[in-house]
């Protein structure tokens, strides 16, 4: 089966939408999906910073959508036809898969960032018949087609827009499930959000659909914009005694705080802000030491890390598409949709912040 894609051959190129082999169809438990959109995450962006972990050339792309065309049978629980969001890939063996936290499988690094599944290496080259590396978080869905672990596909009511619900996969599943998931939060409690990108804006939509108090620390004062629309109070982050303003704006301490932007100063900020027994989140990969400020941790005050907003995703998507469908998770105001042929114009709109969300549309 020949379609079109956008390969990423070298660390430093631009991407080459080209055609691509797919060498045989659905085995036990995969599933063929025709992509509707993809959304473009920074993660996809950042295996041009992984310093050669990351085999290339390469599909990538883990926000997909799209309807069902084959199944590899009934066991995969999908018919031709179903519309589908793509998330991320799992053993569904390992202990914390069958703990219902999929985001901590054991394999999760070697299946989704650093290889993917061995059976997969000679299923997928490009038209000349040279290697592609195997599927990207178990999608490689920068393309008209994906071959994916039914384990990943989470059907959606056909009525929704399927090609922007890609993004509630991955980027709007983290930001949202730090905030339902993680920590839990709900009428009353108090959130701060560092860093209003897709992810941080999806986190102060989840808290104010829960029905708590948030706060976004950003210095785009478009992105602050958005996120006042979305019910936080904003606050820009070069702002001087940032803690002083987070407790003044949460009735002496907030009780949750998420950081999507790797600042050690922005992140120690954050824990004096807290009350105590507060707890941080932390989605962004750190690349240096983190540094903790004397007394940040005192009073029971805590720090973890969060991945994929330790979402079911098959939990979580339907919950969010609902939420979008009582008015309390806008997500779509976010996306910005390119074709496909123009990742490389997408890519350079992220990365210069002119879009929240970029979705490609085959």
């Amino acid at each position: 089966m020949r379609f079109g894609a956008a390969v990423l051959r070298s660390y430093e190129d631009p991407f080459t939408v080209e055609e691509v082999v797919l060498h045989s169809g659905p085995a036990d438990g995969e599933a063929l999906v025709r992509i509707a959109g993809c959304g473009m995450c920074r993660t996809d962006l950042a295996v041009r910073r992984s310093a050669g972990r990351s085999p290339l050339p390469a599909v990538l792309g883990h926000e997909g959508s799209g309807v069902v065309v084959e199944t590899g049978g009934p066991a995969t629980g999908l018919s031709r036809g179903d519309h589908v969001v793509l998330s991320f890939d799992s053993c569904g063996r390992c202990r914390s898969c069958l703990g219902a936290a999929p985001a901590y499988c054991d394999s999760f690094a070697a299946l989704n960032l650093f290889g993917g599944r061995p059976e997969n290496t000679a299923r997928f080259t490009d038209a000349a018949g040279g290697a592609l590396a195997p599927r990207w978080f178990g999608q490689s869905s920068f393309a008209e087609y994906a071959l994916v672990p039914a384990r990943n596909a989470v059907r959606v009511d056909p009525s929704l827009p399927l090609e922007l619900l890609g993004p509630l996969g991955c980027g709007f599943l983290t930001g949202a499930g730090a905030v339902l998931h993680s920590f839990g939060a709900g009428p009353g409690d108090t959130v701060v959000v560092l860093g209003a990108g897709a992810v941080g804006l999806a986190a102060v939509m989840a808290a104010s659909a829960s029905g708590a108090v948030a706060v976004a620390v950003d210095r785009n004062p478009e992105r602050l914009a958005l996120a006042e629309k979305f019910g936080a109070a904003a606050v820009h982050g070069d702002s001087t005694g940032l803690p002083d303003r987070i407790r003044r704006l949460t009735d002496g301490g907030a009780r949750y705080a998420l950081d999507t932007t790797g600042s050690a100063r922005l992140i120690n900020d954050a824990l004096r802000g807290l009350r105590p027994m507060g707890h941080l989140g932390l989605v962004a990969r750190l690349h240096t030491g983190l540094l903790l400020e004397p007394g940040t941790l005192d009073r029971g005050r805590r720090v973890s890390h969060i991945c994929e907003g330790d979402a079911v995703p098959s939990l979580l998507i339907p919950r969010l598409a609902g939420l979008w469908r009582a008015g309390l998770f806008p997500f779509d105001q976010l996306i910005r949709t390119y074709p496909l042929a123009e990742v490389d114009e997408a890519e350079r709109d992220c990365e210069a912040g002119r879009v929240v969300k970029p979705v490609l549309i085959p």
